[in-house]
């Protein structure tokens, strides 16, 4: 016996590139940008906080974390988004995540409830989309609702335009900002209309902002400073953030969620039974991470130097155009299928169909066209395969 709701889960994005590319014979040399795996040298400061506290690692850490690292996650969200005194509470607003996609799954869980006024629950998503929302909707008995993020809405849904009936079966709503893979940044507007629409409605609003400190010139708008600006408090809002991207080290695991009070309690309820818990010197390194910019600021130019180096390249060819955020081509070659393929067998570039990372919807698939690039390793590798990108795709 199993959870048959497993049956409704598609294959993960890198398990279908794994198949579309198992008979292409590549050459010797190859190179993986199909992965968001951020390849910078992650920070002295990360080894130097894990040497000083390994002594913790003979102790079972506490749930919540530690108040050490709760307030400087506190101390981060209010000077990254002019949070005024008081508003965000480290020991009501926030909990530490094993990453941010542990949250995001988890969230379901504690969202998603088995009828909702008596309709099967939804899950509205952007699409294209990061595929834990789906996983998520599919495993806690919810619709997934598909709303456009294309190049026609900026590369961000428009859930003002979702069916009133949808809306109302709503349980929460998922937002990636800056997008995957998009790159697109909801401004402070939108994302105060998505929380009166979350509050009107009676939806949670999960906002995915884990590659909010990769950005060209202009720091994304969050949904917390969106709250504070309402001046209602946090209710309905999640926030999520990591310190994957931001300071490259993918492998601590190490995140946070942040938000409505009530939901931080009972997710530190639901995490208690199933949650993977941060061991004393990850909390105590992620403190010290949280409370350090200069390294940020350096892995920020370097993203940015790499995507001047693509417009160097691509120009305006294959709809290439700067992302606002993150570390993301996404360009449309016309069919994402096939080019992954070629580049594999004459280049050995490993690249991502995007219409793995989307789902058919009246009859199109929104990433079919495209490929997303990860540019997640140094600036010479990543210039010279953009090189022979554009020198084989024409």
């Amino acid at each position: 016996m199993y959870n048959t709701r497993l049956d409704g889960l598609t294959e993960y994005p890198f398990q279908r590139l794994a198949a579309l590319l198992g008979g292409v014979t590549a050459p010797a040399a190859t190179l993986n940008m199909a992965i968001g795996e951020p390849q910078h040298t992650p920070p002295a400061l990360l080894h130097a906080a894990l040497e000083k506290h390994k002594a913790d690692w003979g102790k079972y850490p506490p749930n919540a974390g530690t108040p050490d690292f709760r307030a400087a996650v506190g101390a981060w969200c209010a000077a990254r988004y002019g949070l005024p005194a008081g508003f965000l509470d480290p020991e009501r607003h926030i909990l530490p995540v094993a990453g941010s996609r542990e949250a995001l799954f988890m969230a379901a869980q504690l969202c998603v409830p088995p009828d909702k006024g008596g309709r099967k629950p939804a899950v509205l998503m952007p699409n294209p989309f990061y595929q834990v929302y789906f996983g998520a909707a599919v495993m806690n008995g919810a619709d997934p609702v598909y709303v456009s993020a294309d190049a026609a809405t900026g590369f961000q849904p428009d859930y003002t335009q979702v069916p009133k009936a949808e809306l109302d079966r709503a349980a929460l709503a998922y937002l990636c900002t800056p997008a995957n893979p998009q790159g697109a940044v909801a401004g402070l507007e939108q994302l105060k209309v998505l929380i009166r629409l979350a509050r009107a409605h009676d939806f949670v609003l999960i906002s995915d902002e884990c590659y909010s400190e990769i950005y060209a010139d202009t720091p994304p708008a969050g949904a917390l400073a969106a709250c504070a600006a309402l001046g209602d408090g946090l209710a309905n809002v999640l926030v999520l953030n990591s310190l994957s991207k931001r300071s490259s080290v993918p492998g601590l695991r190490s995140g946070f969620v942040a938000g409505d009070a009530d939901l931080i309690a009972k997710f530190g309820r639901l995490r208690a039974h199933g949650g993977a818990v941060q061991p004393l010197p990850v909390l105590a390194a992620s403190a010290a991470l949280w409370r350090d910019e200069t390294h940020v600021e350096e892995n920020r130019a370097l993203y940015r130097a790499k995507i001047e180096d693509a417009a160097q390249v691509f120009g305006n060819q294959f709809g290439f155009y700067r992302p606002a955020g993150g570390f993301f081509l996404w360009l449309d070659v016309g069919d994402g299928e096939r080019t992954a393929k070629r580049l594999w067998s004459d280049a050995g570039i490993r690249v991502l169909p995007g219409a793995y990372l989307a789902r058919t919807d009246h009859g199109k698939n929104p990433g079919q066209p495209y490929i997303r690039v990860a540019l997640v390793h140094d600036r010479k590798t990543t210039a010279d395969a953009l090189t022979r990108m554009k020198d084989l795709l024409g």
